[in-house]
């Protein structure tokens, strides 16, 4: 495998799905050749259509352009994307199954040097790569939705992972003017969607229980702690306000947060009814016909605001 020091030519995105686009357009946006793959051809015109609008963004967010980032090769292929790949990045649903065949065939069509990255959400990647030739290639790449705005991506090394494979991606990642963050042991979830997972569980049960409405509480952790932690992170959170006020207050409070294991009741009945949100138009929320498109390109202008903000006052990375 070649070292760290060498770049990504050639990348196949795997799965095109709800990140797939932005996934391929941020890549083709930094020069590299992108083949995106799909077995819906839905999920590729999907994809053509959404091409343009990413790439506005990225004008916005004044990335660098060393290609186009609607210059994506599309197909239903999973043979053609892949050929002469140094990277290819599996992208379809979280289920460990499908992601191991979906990998076991890439292998089957790619070099050993070629680099094998997942973009699960939370699968560990050891589970992964079991039975795969040359596990020591395969990696975790998992970005953060929507992924050509926002800027990290979590590498995560599997039992096998070799050391050369987590170096060439965390500088593969820099390259691409994104933020890696090493995980240095391969849990459930990760890091990001451990931290997202629990403060949803609470939230849940806040709501569930009649403590507050929703849309209150996605006030309170948008003005509050959320536009808090943009610019302060959990630990350097802890130092502001003093570990022996922490102390205090854990020491009581802890008992008394959500502990449960399963899914909230409230949010299974909302599964089992169909009201799976914006996608179906009802979930916590019911929203109107047309509203998913404008929500999205108003919620990306703000996301591309506070990006901004952090980019031009250096507070972006920790």
């Amino acid at each position: 495998m070649a070292g760290p020091e060498a770049g990504v030519s050639t990348v196949a995105v795997i799965g095109l799905g709800t990140m797939g686009a932005g996934i391929a357009a941020v890549l083709a946006r930094s020069g590299m050749t992108v083949r995106g793959c799909d077995v819906s051809a839905g999920a590729i015109e999907a994809t053509r259509l959404k091409l343009p609008a990413i790439a506005g963004v990225l004008d916005d967010l004044g990335v660098p352009a060393k290609g186009s980032a609607t210059d994506v090769v599309l197909t239903d292929t999973l043979e053609d994307a892949v050929a002469d790949a140094d990277l290819v990045i599996e992208n379809v649903p979280e289920e460990l199954d499908l992601k191991r065949a979906v990998l076991d065939s890439i292998a089957g069509h790619v070099s050993e040097t070629c680099i094998l990255a997942s973009d699960t959400s939370g699968i560990p990647i050891s589970r992964l790569q079991e039975g795969l030739p040359s596990p020591g290639r395969v990696v975790g790449m998992h970005w953060s939705n929507p992924p050509h705005i926002i800027p990290v991506v979590e590498v995560v090394a599997g039992d096998e992972t070799s050391v050369d494979t987590v170096e060439w991606m965390m500088a593969s990642v820099r390259r691409l003017n994104l933020i890696p963050v090493r995980v240095k042991r391969d849990v459930p979830g990760f890091v990001e969607n451990r931290i997202l997972y629990a403060v949803m569980r609470e939230a849940l049960d806040l709501v569930e229980r009649g403590v507050v409405d929703a849309e209150d509480l996605d006030t309170c952790v948008s003005w509050g702690i959320g536009y808090k932690l943009a610019v302060v992170g959990p630990m350097s959170l802890l130092d502001m306000a003093g570990l022996d006020i922490y102390g205090s207050v854990a020491g009581y409070l802890n008992r008394d947060l959500c502990s449960r294991g399963d899914v909230s009741p409230w949010a299974e009945e909302k599964i089992a009814s169909g009201r799976l949100g914006l996608k179906t138009g009802e979930g916590i929320y019911a929203y109107h016909q047309d509203e998913a498109a404008s929500l999205g390109a108003a919620r990306a202008r703000r996301l591309v605001a506070v990006r901004r903000a952090l980019d031009a006052s250096g507070e972006g990375e920790p």
